[in-house]
């Protein structure tokens, strides 16, 4: 188990790394058909999926201090693609989420990514690709649920 653990690493630091890859958000976007600053591409998408979601959590997620997603957020609400609003738990704090006119630019998003998908699993089984889905799904979970108890036994 250790050397395909080791070769499962390698192959998530390959996908990790063309994700993070800035000329890949900027080829999303071109694909899409949007007008939208790269930096910004990533966070809209977050609060589309995770919304509300805080400031903090937007950092966390994408790598990036929250002084600078913060103001970024104030971008993209000043482009009318999210809003905040306050926290329904802590009225304190501050929550992102999709406005329509945002929905509608990740909506774009979404197919723009379906066609690119499309095209790289095109040469795929049908049975491989339903196997990748699921598995990617079953670790996902417990990546999260690794990582909520870590965050627990540290706290």
């Amino acid at each position: 188990m250790s050397a395909q653990l080791r070769d499962l690493h390698g192959s998530l630091v390959e996908i990790v790394g063309v994700m993070n890859r800035p000329q890949r958000d900027e080829a999303m976007v071109r694909e899409a058909g949007i007008s939208l600053d790269r930096a910004l591409f990533p966070l809209l998408v977050l609060v589309e999926r995770l919304g509300p979601i805080g400031v903090v959590e937007l950092a966390d997620r994408v790598g990036r201090d929250y002084t600078t997603v913060s103001r970024q957020v104030t971008k993209l609400e000043s482009l009318d693609l999210i809003q905040r609003q306050a926290s329904a738990l802590d009225r304190r704090l501050r929550e992102s989420v999709i406005t329509e006119k945002g929905k509608v630019m990740t909506d774009r998003v979404d197919a723009a990514r379906e066609r690119i998908g499309v095209s790289i699993f095109s040469t795929w089984d049908e049975g491989d690709f339903d196997n990748l889905v699921r598995l990617m799904r079953k670790f996902a979970e417990e990546l999260k649920d690794d990582s909520a108890r870590a965050t627990q036994d540290m706290g």
